[in-house]
């Protein structure tokens, strides 16, 4: 049995238990060095026998010993140092085509991308020296990785890559305005089209440090998009980008892939169905190590990754399927409002909001949809008593609300909730509906200022659940998080809800998240930047509607696993649900 031992330093406390582990640690009672006593203890694998008393009695949760599937011959293509982890194997790149991945986080995607894209260097496991470029050619010379490298390490390719963080612009290009690093990077003479096509021609002159975090994804995107290129990596291009954009994006990448070989990772599956050709699942254990399987078609690749069994390989590698509804069931409208609101008027210099009024019910998700720069956020902040409206008063209530741009608390993860949810937190509802299903509990001594995205994004979803209010305001909750916690966090709003018996407010992008999770919803139009306008709330099914009929695009069901999938423009079935007015898919 192959085994890898990961411990996480940032976890890891040994003065706080006083080597907890190294005691209790059967092999080390032989006088042999399985753990060892260092700043952060360390694992001697070789001597781990894997029977998880160091990992289930730490108090921290800082190690986990992991057996590696049977079948998994080969050694890792990169490890990050003794006891982090390791990655086996990297994507297949095609000719003309778009390779999706998927995986949850922490799972080695970022990993994989940067390897194929000469940002780091695969050390074959040997974190203590770098092996050569030729040692790294000579390793994989029976595979396609052998002429890849060789090209890669000579220069004889070249490669585009969109990073996942892609706040980074700001400080590598902090005095710079948007046009002046168009200018200077455009080998392909195509910025000054893309800057209109994603709507940032009127930005051209802004600072770069002055972008949203949607017009910075966009940037990012259109600076990859414009170098000359063998090869385009894009790191999850669609987080902070609205429906209209997500689909703008999709089709530009598309229309890439008749020059070039792509590969895409993302979390939003709609997305991921729409753009790629082919579909690889990066599988293993978070913070451990990763695994990428075989290509295989875009259908058949999504619904084993929500199936969680690899049938060529016989690999189960998550012991639960992701199930969809059979159908967008609407819940029963309680008839008590929590909320009423008037018609509202809120004006800035050169951006204006007006909505219709509207009232909301006792257990009811209100979901928000619209193209960012419409007012979504100044709508929830009017509501929350953040903003005062021009016209209109809103009545006073109490509203606990999470922004879209997070904030990095002080202090570790439990400090922040026992701060904010007090007496609740001992409850044993409060720890397995929230802490286990969200897992803060494998993070609560983190500092949050290590936080991944994902986990921050969590962590403040825990403490806006944790306030007393009757409306708690989500805004863009999906944001950083994969698939699986996507689904987890919708199912544990509505609970709370239920439980709870008030009601919830959700600005989102993702469709899925969206379809999951709304009871009704808020559609807002009008132009970006300038004007944004919402009539009174609808159902779901008039919502979903309005919002995919501006974007011309029609939606189906999976018949394998009820997911939500994008029609391709101009099949037939496109045509028939577009003849109909039924862009969203039939019950």
């Amino acid at each position: 049995m192959t085994r890898i031992a990961i411990v996480e330093r940032e976890k890891c406390s040994p003065n706080s238990c006083d080597y907890l582990c190294f005691k209790l640690c059967p092999v080390n009672r032989t006088k042999q060095d399985c753990i060892i006593k260092k700043n952060k203890i360390e694992i001697n694998e070789g001597l781990c026998t894997g029977c998880s008393i160091c990992s289930n009695r730490c108090p921290f949760e800082a190690i986990q010993i992991v057996n590696l599937p049977e079948k998994l011959k080969e050694d890792p293509i990169h490890r990050y140092g003794k006891n982090q982890f390791e990655l086996f194997q990297l994507p297949v790149i095609k000719k003309n085509k778009i390779t999706g991945i998927i995986g949850r986080n922490g799972i080695g995607k970022s990993t994989a991308l940067q390897i194929l894209s000469n940002n780091i260097k695969p050390n074959l496991s040997n974190f203590e020296k770098q092996p050569t470029d030729k040692e790294i050619i000579e390793k994989y010379s029976t595979t396609y990785l052998a002429e890849y490298f060789k090209n890669l390490f000579e220069n004889n390719i070249k490669v585009s890559y969109k990073p996942q963080r892609v706040e980074l612009l700001t400080s590598l290009y902090k005095n710079k305005k948007v046009i002046e690093l168009i200018k200077k990077i455009d080998e392909r003479k195509q910025g000054e089209k893309l800057l209109k096509e994603l709507d940032l021609e009127h930005l051209k002159n802004r600072n770069i440090n002055e972008l949203s975090g949607g017009e910075l994804q966009r940037l990012a995107i259109i600076a990859a998009c414009i170098k000359k290129a063998d090869i385009y990596y894009f790191d999850e291009p669609t987080s902070f980008l609205d429906i209209t954009h997500r689909i703008k994006v999709a089709n530009i990448i598309k229309a890439l892939a008749k020059e070039s070989s792509i590969i895409v990772v993302e979390h939003d599956l709609a997305t991921l169905d729409y753009i790629s050709d082919e579909i690889q699942i990066i599988y293993g254990q978070p913070a451990a190590y990763g695994i990428i399987s075989q290509p295989k078609t875009v259908r058949r690749g999504i619904n084993e990754y929500l199936d969680g069994f690899l049938p060529e390989d016989n690999v189960r590698f998550r012991n639960y399927s992701i199930i969809f509804q059979e159908s967008p069931k609407e819940r029963e409208k309680s008839k008590d409002i929590l909320l009423s609101f008037p018609e509202l008027e809120k004006s800035y210099k050169d951006f204006k909001i007006n909505t219709k009024k509207g009232d909301i019910y006792k257990k009811e998700v209100l979901c928000i949809m619209g193209a960012n720069g419409l007012g979504k956020t100044t709508f929830l902040k009017l509501l929350a008593g953040i903003e005062k409206p021009d016209k209109g008063k809103i009545e006073k209530t109490s509203i606990a609300y999470k922004p879209q741009y997070l904030e990095i608390l002080k202090g570790t993860v439990l400090e922040n909730l026992q701060k904010t949810v007090k007496d609740k937190f001992n409850s044993g509802w409060f720890k397995q509906n929230i802490l286990e299903k969200l897992g803060l509990n494998r993070i609560l001594n983190q500092e949050t200022k290590n936080l991944s995205g994902g986990e921050l994004q969590k962590l403040h979803i825990a403490l806006t659940l944790s306030k007393d209010a009757k409306i708690l305001a989500f805004d863009e909750p999906s944001a950083f998080i994969d698939v699986e916690d996507r689904l987890k966090v919708a199912e544990i709003i509505k609970d709370f809800i239920e439980k709870q018996e008030i009601c919830a407010i959700v600005v989102d992008h993702d469709i899925q998240f969206i379809d999951y999770l709304a009871d009704s919803m808020l559609v807002f139009e009008g132009t970006p930047a300038k004007q944004g306008k919402v009539n009174e709330p609808c159902s779901k099914r008039i919502g979903m509607n309005k919002i995919l009929k501006e974007l011309n695009i029609t939606y189906r069901k999976d018949k394998e696993t009820n997911r939500p999938r994008i029609n391709k423009p101009n099949s037939q079935l496109d045509i028939t649900q577009k003849k109909k007015g039924e862009y969203y898919y039939s019950s």
